[in-house]
């Protein structure tokens, strides 16, 4: 029987990438508060988040008295201007801003994962980035790709795996999976360290 994989989040993208892997999965929301501490770093905050997600769910497991052991999996992103931290825009008035400073600049990505392992109560690390270099845009573009797509719920105002690709000049970095908001050569290093290989199933065994 294959190990049980949580996906802590209630993101339909993480949850559309995950499905790629062909892993059984099951999505759990954890209950944190992501509000920044002050003078938070943006990589100190995504691996707080990112961290704090899967003891959540680890808790929230354990309260319900699930005793079968998991291997959790959470992720949290911010995107980063010149250093200063995005947030999602939740309106069209702040998408459209986010967008108008992003022209002709970069926009760093800042992608935490995180693996925690139920039955040996430890976890794995590690911070991914990625960025992406804007072309020069009208704000006719800019207000036109916004109403087409609608990318509110995303960070940076835009959906790479859509429309958005045509806002960039560039994009660089390790993997463009870590952009959409789960890394998926991380995730299957970290999957593989826990005995669990997506391609290899005699070895996902409990």
């Amino acid at each position: 029987m294959q190990k049980k994989i949580i996906l802590g989040s209630s993101s339909t993208y993480r949850k559309t990438l995950l499905e790629r892997l062909n892993l059984a999965f099951e999505c759990h929301s954890p209950n944190i508060d992501e509000s920044p501490l002050q003078n938070e770093s943006a990589q100190d905050l995504v691996k707080r988040l990112t961290i704090e997600k899967a003891q959540a769910v680890h808790v929230e497991r354990k309260a319900r008295g699930r005793s079968d052991p998991a291997l959790i999996i959470t992720s949290d992103q911010v995107a980063t201007l010149e250093s200063h931290i995005l947030g999602k825009p939740h309106s069209t008035e702040n998408a459209i801003k986010q967008l108008t400073q992003f022209s002709g600049k970069k926009v760093s990505f800042l992608t935490g994962l995180c693996l925690f392992d139920e039955k040996s109560q430890s976890h794995q690390y590690e911070l991914s980035e990625y960025h992406v270099y804007f072309r020069a845009l009208s704000q006719d573009e800019i207000t036109q790709y916004i109403a087409i797509e609608q990318p509110l719920d995303c960070a940076g105002s835009f959906k790479c795996e859509g429309l958005g690709v045509c806002l960039f000049e560039r994009m660089e970095g390790n993997d463009p999976n870590s952009l959409i908001g789960l890394p998926l050569i991380l995730l299957s290093s970290f999957l593989r360290n826990a005995g669990v290989n997506p391609i290899d199933r005699s070895t996902n065994s409990l």
